[in-house]
């Protein structure tokens, strides 16, 4: 147990549990985007793929805990290991690279805080049901919760869309700088094969944003919508 827990506060540990929260959550990025997507096969689809995580019942919740633990696990190494490996650097390295720092830094701040509000938003918006909980009495022929409806109503706000389709953008951002980290830590990622890799995480980057942002756009032209009754 002891050696485990010395290679964890090591530099190469930390390292590897940041890469492997990452690949997690990563996973769920694209897994969360083929179930939402399901949206353009109309309401059977995806008010049944709603009813079917709805029965796993108290499961849901578990999985939905550990995920809340892998985020704040992957936040807390990502900022320990960047304090340390700032408090590693040599006073001049850091000299020279202030004003990169200071940029990334700036913008780090920001983008984090907006993810960080948009998670809660999206987790009242259409998990909670808080923002209007008018949602949750909404069931389609069959009696399962409308989610399809839900889905169209949340994304016909512009200014939820606008947000949301925001932090997407931020959330790729992320996600590809993450994978390109993720497969440097593995050894994957070497000088002869960076560029590539570096071009096929920025695409699976891209192809996820425009996965996302495409729901929304689909409700705001009117490509999804639903009956008026």
């Amino acid at each position: 147990m002891k050696p485990l827990v010395s290679f964890c506060q090591s530099s190469i540990g930390k390292k590897w549990i940041v890469a492997l929260t990452g690949a997690a959550l990563v996973l769920f990025v694209i897994g969360h985007l083929l179930g939402n997507l399901q949206i353009f096969l109309g309401p059977e689809a995806i008010n049944s793929y709603a009813a079917k995580l709805k029965d796993l019942g108290a499961l849901i919740w578990v999985i939905r805990a550990v995920l809340l633990l892998i985020v704040l696990v992957h936040i807390f190494t990502t900022v320990r290991l960047a304090l340390q490996n700032a408090a590693a650097r040599p006073q001049k390295y850091a000299v020279k690279k202030s004003v990169q720092a200071t940029i990334a830094a700036k913008a780090m701040l920001p983008s984090g805080l907006i993810l960080i509000t948009f998670i809660i938003y999206h987790l009242l918006h259409f998990t909670a049901l808080q923002i209007d909980s008018t949602w949750a009495t909404w069931h389609d022929a069959a009696g399962r919760h409308d989610v399809y409806r839900m889905m169209v109503a949340g994304f016909s706000s512009p200014l939820a869309s606008a947000f949301y389709i925001l932090a997407m953008f931020l959330l790729c951002l992320h996600l590809s700088h993450g994978i390109q980290s993720f497969l440097q830590t593995l050894g994957i990622r070497t000088r002869g094969v960076a560029p590539l890799l570096s071009k096929l995480s920025v695409a699976l980057g891209v192809l996820i944003f425009l996965g996302y942002i495409s729901i929304p756009l689909a409700v705001l032209t009117g490509f999804v919508s639903y009956p008026a009754h």
